[in-house]
């Protein structure tokens, strides 16, 4: 995986940072045993989400069912004291049921905000935001915003 331009990260954050999205991009959930502590608290949790490293790996199954193509593309990583800023996007093409809307084999393309706390060179708290809306209005699952003046439209 190629990482952007970063700014302020060791050749060992990096390395973490690396193996933690290939978890996911590679659909090998087990990485996050090399990168994350054994208390990883990651915040918040997704429906039905087990905490611990042991909690994401269904999740991380279960979005390569329904997204067998999932790329996380990491745009931009930051860091400084142990803590790692990641603004990136999440790929796939829906081919299962997600959160009850059927297969629309469409593509989504949606923005994510993570940020990683290190705690020896390993990934201790993780805070995460996707724009699930944005999502949703791709899958058609949701009306897409229509302009607050439409005579300006």
């Amino acid at each position: 995986m190629l990482l952007p331009t970063n700014h302020g990260l060791s050749a060992s954050e990096l390395s973490t940072l690396q193996t933690f999205y290939r978890a996911f991009n590679d659909n090998r959930p087990d990485l996050l045993d090399e990168v994350v502590t054994p208390d990883w608290d990651d915040i918040p949790l997704a429906p039905g989400q087990a905490p611990g490293p042991e909690g994401i790996k269904p999740i991380i199954a279960g979005f390569r069912e329904v997204f067998p193509d999932l790329r996380i593309v990491l745009e931009d990583v930051v860091g400084s004291g142990g803590f790692l800023a990641v603004r990136g996007r999440i790929t796939g093409t829906q081919h299962g049921e997600f959160f009850g809307i059927p297969a629309t084999r469409k593509p989504i393309a949606i923005a994510i905000h993570e940020f990683h706390q290190l705690d020896n060179g390993r990934i201790r708290r993780t805070w995460h935001l996707e724009d699930w809306f944005a999502m949703l209005q791709q899958l058609g699952a949701w009306p897409p915003a229509r302009p607050l003046h439409p005579e300006s439209a």
